[in-house]
């Protein structure tokens, strides 16, 4: 294995939730990670492992001052709006940040010959599942600008791999969940949509009561049924990519996802569980655009790159939720 120790990474979104869990990683594996963020969502607190270089990835010219000063070996590229109903609202937003964004990146990547990029993509690429579980060759049809923003750069990383040598890793995540299992950094989105965080805050009566929305769906509790993934073997995860690129591998294509599937029943049953409070809930009609069932298959990265889930249970994944949200996350309000 390769030197780490002082190797710089650019980190682009890094004081975002999963960012941020991506620097501690990388500066416990002997890396420099360089914390690229413009704070619109990033939080200045989650920034401690690697300096931070305020600036927008639209932004040419301080792109290219942060690569001549940092030189970095590589990029982990986190940036981008990940609304989904907000993309539907204002796509003019989605598409300027995470696609023209995106290639003004790949262009100072090329520049300034920098060529091994580890991606955040999606499963939104894939849109409505057409099998029980989703592997990697699932038709990508995108219902929404967002994952339609993460197809296009899948597409334009595929083509400067092609013209430029470009080489990059695209990890497709289903539900990013959890926080740090130290309770240092964790997730802290405003607004917040993912229904753990917001069922632990209904428990902890320190938001609403939590809407369910639709009942009536083909599962066995009728509920919607999602998978569920760490944010820590997220980050394990864009550690073995980019080991992978360093050490020469070729462009790829992953899943991200614990492989089995939890409805919203479940979560609120295990957020119960583990706070030991009850979630007071209500029950709503069905969103539109909701599959019933998303549940990704990842063992793809398990046989080349070895990548394995530490936390398969809903909650163990909860419990590191919970101990953020009732140490730090209370304080955070002072730490931007």
């Amino acid at each position: 294995m390769h030197d780490t120790i002082g190797i710089p990474i650019l980190v682009t979104g890094g004081a975002g939730y999963i960012g941020s869990h991506a620097c501690k990683l990388l500066h416990q594996a002997g890396y420099r990670p360089i914390v690229y963020d413009n704070l619109v969502h990033g939080h200045r607190w989650a920034v401690r492992w690697g300096p931070l270089e305020e600036g927008d990835i639209r932004d040419r010219a301080r792109l290219d001052a942060v690569f001549e000063s940092h030189r970095p070996a590589a990029v982990m590229h986190f940036a981008a709006f990940c609304y989904v109903g907000e993309s539907v609202q204002h796509p003019g937003k989605y598409y300027r940040n995470n696609v023209a964004g995106t290639l003004t990146l790949l262009e100072a990547m090329r520049d300034h010959g920098v060529a091994p990029l580890v991606f955040s993509s999606t499963c939104a690429t894939y849109g409505d599942p057409r099998s029980e579980r989703i592997d990697e060759d699932h038709p990508q049809n995108p219902i929404n600008p967002y994952g339609a923003s993460k197809l296009m750069v899948e597409r334009m990383l595929a083509d400067f791999d092609r013209a430029h040598g470009l080489r990059a890793i695209a990890l497709r995540y289903f539900n990013a969940a959890g926080a740090d299992p130290e309770a240092e950094i964790g997730e802290d989105h405003d607004p917040e949509t993912h229904l753990i965080p917001l069922a632990i805050a209904a428990a902890a009566g320190t938001g609403p009561g939590l809407t369910v929305y639709g009942t009536d769906y083909d599962t066995p509790d009728g509920t919607c049924i999602r998978d569920y993934i760490h944010v820590a073997d997220l980050a394990q995860a864009h550690l073995r990519a980019l080991e992978a690129l360093l050490g020469g591998a070729p462009s790829r294509v992953y899943n991200l996802g614990n492989g089995q599937g939890f409805s919203v029943r479940d979560v609120i049953a295990a957020t119960e569980r583990v706070t030991g409070s009850t979630v007071p809930v209500e029950f709503g009609a069905r969103r539109a655009g909701d599959p019933p069932r998303l549940v990704g298959d990842a063992s793809r990265i398990h046989d080349e790159l070895g990548w394995v889930p530490a936390y398969a249970s809903l909650d163990a994944i909860i419990r590191t939720a919970w101990d953020w949200h009732r140490g730090p996350a209370l304080e955070r309000e002072d730490r931007d």
